[in-house]
């Protein structure tokens, strides 16, 4: 699976995903859904064979950017055992 930025506007982000694997994004999302300063996640699925599927993230104050990190972050010291 391969992630890339669609759009980043400092307090929302896009980020795109090709071959994805919802094994990998549904905890990260459960990570931004308990960050209480992330005001929104959106997971969009649309044809799997024509578009990548996509997460929109928009936080309270700051940068989406740096939510989606430390949700990443927490999710891969969750799952290394650390």
């Amino acid at each position: 699976m391969k992630t890339y930025l669609i759009e980043d506007t400092g307090d929302s982000a896009i980020i795109g995903f090709k071959d994805a694997n919802l094994t990998l994004i549904t905890p990260i999302m459960k990570a931004l859904y308990d960050d209480s300063n992330v005001e929104m996640v959106r997971y969009v699925d649309k044809h799997p064979e024509l578009d990548d599927r996509t997460l929109y993230v928009k936080v309270k104050k700051g940068n989406a950017l740096d939510a989606i990190k430390k949700a990443s972050k927490a999710v891969a010291e969750y799952y290394s055992g650390l």
